[in-house]
């Protein structure tokens, strides 16, 4: 038992590092949106399903020698693909197919191919490993729930280490190599205890009558449960990701956080009720208990931290106003992560080895159960993760959401009151704080109105749907058309009038181009740079592309209550096109060439912001340009600039502003030209709209700009999408461009 402790922890460590990478590595292909997210995740529990179902088939039928053996195998095939999935899942699919295929059954069909082998083999290993243990009927639940509990301990480590240490400094293709060694020294543990295993399956026992082979439920009642606990948890999982980005802005950490906070307690959990598994003569009660235990507890968390953000001390750190990146806001996300997510999912976790002991009752299945009741759990988890992120968030919300798990967790408490009694005073204390859940938990309008600090007297626009949530906090000035911070995925980057710098990204470019017809902008944020980007008269059209849904809603909310705003023009004006999507995959499909391409300001810090500074992306970008074409994109990071440099032949930065602008052709950049044109009256007019207050956007290109052209020394790419160094930025310092002066400066950047 030691020596498979080790094995089986190892296995989580690396299935959970593996399942990181292979995500991002797959988004990429798929798109960042979240139906193509839930299609990977689908695709991988998919994977995780079919193994079971095959550890279910095979199991019983093997010896201990064989079983232990097969667990090997199995660890050392994930070995092995970890080692050349860069190769598909990256080289082919990422690469030459990402844009390419747009029909959503492919899309999965291509994510299952990619992930089939190796999610089948992390789905068969449990019942493998079971069926090698199980030598008594009194220790078998004991044995399954140790191994298991390690194993989600394991990988919960492995989302913590992952996220915050491994990838940042590895890269994607390093973790892989980890993981894969990881999975090598479970297998060559396992093969070490082989010499000790009998080589021929023990005869089955003879069996019972029904009833009494099964004095807990059948084993498809047991299923059936296990399926709506596993939905509820993970359904919480993504409801604790989506308000704790909220709380702490989404960044890289974020969701290696929450998941490994989650499955570290449910580790705990699931070891702690293996010890006590024994001593029970009848789990069903304790299995309950902790089922709704769990929810009520996560429920009253979240209403406590919900109450408690606008109040001393948690204010001063994690205040929706304030960056949380870093520092005091940083510690204080980790801490109320801590708070929030790990007691319900410890209580969550002890469910498991109650399961294995109701359900255990007859060595002659022993891995067939295991297959069977992990199957019936990842199609809970895969119920969970796709129906809450598709369905109940776009149609119902957060809160709607939240308040459908209660309902759940009330109709599981009813259910076993039905079957066991209404006298049992604990399990009707936890049903009535599933049905108070359903009427304390605030609506969606309340809950993010609370978590984006709306004072008294202030309006808000506000949406959203599966893909995430945008927010404007109007301080209804009279006069002032909207005023006030635009809040998209918990960051407030984004005002009303628009920002200087917004302007400037999306002025720049068409101002520079003689002849700038056709514009296209990554990313609408809170407008200014679509907006700015349609200064030039001789514009045709400006297409603008948002990741976040809900953005395009919050503007036509804007723009209905301030008609004569530059937001209303936009949504009722022809020439701008908003829409929902992935730029990055608008830039695979097609082939229109654009005059200027735009990318909205994002930090480096954000989530997923490398996949909008990678030389990959910047190549895509150089492929849709028209001759003479100009990409615009801030340059915040001197590895961004560095990227930005070695990708376009011709490069500008212009300084202090930190605005890069890029084209296979000479640049056309005269800095008192470019002045003359930004005070030109229909110029200043068009911005001045924009913002009445700011008009020294001459300012932003005073200092002599950086420039590169063809023949010059070019710094190494540092961003590229399987080491986006800056997204992972305590692991590789953020340098700034503010203190940049020469273009030789980049070269030992790294």
């Amino acid at each position: 038992m030691p020596r498979l402790a080790i094995a089986f922890f190892c296995s989580g460590f690396a299935a959970l590092l593996c399942q990181i990478v292979w995500q991002r590595m797959l988004g990429i292909f798929a798109g960042s949106d979240t139906i193509s997210a839930a299609l990977v995740v689908g695709a991988f529990l998919a994977g995780l399903g079919l193994g079971s179902i095959i550890g279910a088939k095979l199991a019983d039928r093997l010896s201990p020698f064989h079983a232990l053996l097969g667990f090997a195998l199995a660890e050392a095939g994930v070995a092995g693909f970890a080692l050349v999935s860069k190769l598909f899942l990256y080289d082919v699919l990422a690469t030459d197919l990402a844009g390419v295929v747009d029909n959503p059954a492919a899309i999965f069909a291509l994510c299952f191919a990619g992930l089939v082998l190796p999610t089948t083999l992390m789905g068969a290993s449990l019942p493998l490993l079971a069926r090698a243990v199980a030598t008594s009927l009194e220790t078998v639940a004991e044995r399954i729930g140790s191994l298991y509990g390690l194993n989600t301990l394991g990988a919960g480590l492995g989302a913590l280490l992952g996220g915050w240490v491994l990838v940042g400094n590895l890269g994607f293709v390093g973790a892989l190599a980890l993981a894969a060694g990881l999975d090598v020294l479970a297998a060559l543990l396992a093969l070490t205890l082989l010499p000790g295993l009998p080589r021929t399956a023990p005869p089955p026992p003879a069996r019972l009558a029904t009833a009494a082979a099964e004095p807990f439920g059948s084993l498809r009642l047991w299923c059936l449960l296990v399926f709506l606990s596993g939905y509820i948890i993970v359904a919480m999982e993504i409801v604790w990701v989506r308000l704790m980005g909220q709380v702490g802005q989404y960044h890289a950490y974020l969701f290696p956080t929450v998941l490994g906070i989650f499955l570290l307690a449910d580790g705990a959990g699931i070891a702690v009720a293996s010890r006590l598994v024994r001593r029970l003569r009848d789990p069903r009660p304790a299995f309950f208990l902790t089922q709704a235990g769990g929810f009520a507890l996560g429920a009253a968390l979240i209403l406590l931290l919900v109450w408690a953000l606008p109040h001393w001390p948690i204010n001063q750190f994690v205040s929706a106003d304030m960056h949380r990146l870093r520092d005091g806001g940083l510690v204080t996300t980790v801490l109320l992560t801590l708070a929030v997510v790990g007691p319900p999912s410890f209580l969550i976790g002890m469910t498991f080895p109650f399961v294995q002991r109701a359900v255990q009752q007859d060595l002659a299945s022993v891995g067939a159960r295991v297959g069977w009741v992990q199957l019936a759990n990842i199609l809970g988890n895969a119920a969970g993760s796709i129906l809450t992120g598709l369905v109940t968030f776009h149609l119902i919300g957060t809160a709607g959401t939240l308040r459908l798990l209660a309902a759940l967790s009330l109709l599981l408490m009813l259910g076993w009151l039905w079957r066991a009694g209404r006298r049992r005073r604990p399990e009707l204390a936890l049903a009535a704080a599933c049905a108070l859940a359903l009427v304390a938990l605030p609506g969606n309008a309340a809950l993010w109105s609370r978590l984006h600090a709306e004072q008294p007297g202030q309006t808000v626009s506000w949406s959203e749907d599966r893909s995430g949530i945008a927010f404007f906090r109007d301080d209804n000035r009279p006069g002032a058309g909207p005023h006030g911070p635009f809040f998209i995925q918990g960051f407030s980057q984004g005002r009303i009038p628009f920002l200087p710098i917004h302007q400037f990204l999306g002025a720049v470019g068409p101002l520079l181009h003689p002849d700038p017809k056709a514009v296209l902008c990554i990313g609408i944020g809170s407008g200014g740079t679509p907006w700015a980007a349609g200064v030039a008269a001789g514009t045709q059209s400006v297409r603008a592309i948002e990741l976040v849904g809900p953005v395009l809603t919050a503007h036509a909310a804007i723009a209905a209550r301030y008609p004569a705003s530059p937001i209303a023009e936009m949504v009722s004006n022809p020439r701008w096109a908003l829409e929902y999507g992935d730029g990055r995959r608008a830039l695979a499909r097609g082939d229109q060439l654009y005059d200027v391409i735009q990318a909205d300001a994002i930090l480096p810090e954000g989530s997923h912001s490398g996949l909008l500074y990678s030389a990959e992306f910047l190549r895509q970008v150089r492929s849709r340009l028209a001759p003479g074409g100009l990409y615009v994109q801030w340059g915040p990071s001197r590895r961004v600039v560095a990227t930005f440099a070695a990708v376009f032949p011709h490069t500008l930065l212009l300084m202090p502003g930190s605005v890069l602008i890029g084209s296979d052709s000479p640049i056309p950049y005269d800095p008192a030209r470019l002045a003359r044109r930004f005070a030109q009256p229909e110029v200043t007019a068009h911005l001045g709209r924009g913002n009445r207050e700011f008009r020294d956007y001459d300012g932003m290109f005073a200092q002599p700009a950086l420039a590169w052209a063809p023949g010059d020394p070019r710094p190494p790419v540092l961003l590229t999408d399987v080491f986006p160094r800056d997204e992972f930025y305590l692991n590789n310092g953020v340098r700034y461009t503010d203190t940049l002066r020469r273009p030789e400066d980049l070269a030992d950047e790294e």
